[in-house]
């Protein structure tokens, strides 16, 4: 790195530090609004194996995706639910770089947790009483 002496002899411009964007489709947004087309079940990289709940959206910018619904099931989506997603990217499931948003929207939040409620939207006053529109 040049010292003081040297940015005032040479007129040497400091440049920012490069970040590369891994979540394109948000558009610097930290959230945007979609609509589901599909839900599939795909298999995940090696080491694993489970089901992973994938929906395949199409953003309200026209742009389609496939999104991680994270969570135990699907909850309430199913085609055309509007749904809202966030940049989250899961390890083992290749060229998904994006995840819903549980609670929001279409989406009805995983009413089994107890710990790290906030990012499957569950509510405190929710834990022990269901709302009749979420029953299944």
């Amino acid at each position: 790195m040049p010292t003081l002496q040297q940015h005032l002899k040479k007129k040497v411009k400091r440049r920012r530090k490069f970040h590369k964007v891994r979540t394109k489709a948000l558009k610097g947004c930290p959230q945007k609004r979609g609509v589901v087309n599909r839900i599939v079940v795909e298999s995940p990289k090696k080491p694993n194996s489970a089901k992973r709940k994938v929906a395949k959206i199409r953003l309200c910018t026209g742009k389609k995706l496939r999104v991680k619904v994270p969570g135990i099931g699907q909850g309430t989506l199913q085609k055309f639910s509007p749904i809202l997603i966030r940049g989250s990217h899961p390890r083992d499931l290749p060229g998904i770089r994006y995840s819903i948003m549980r609670g929001k929207l279409g989406s009805s939040p995983v009413f089994e947790r107890r710990k790290a409620r906030s990012k499957y939207g569950l509510k405190k006053k929710y834990i022990n009483d269901i709302p009749a529109h979420w029953k299944k």
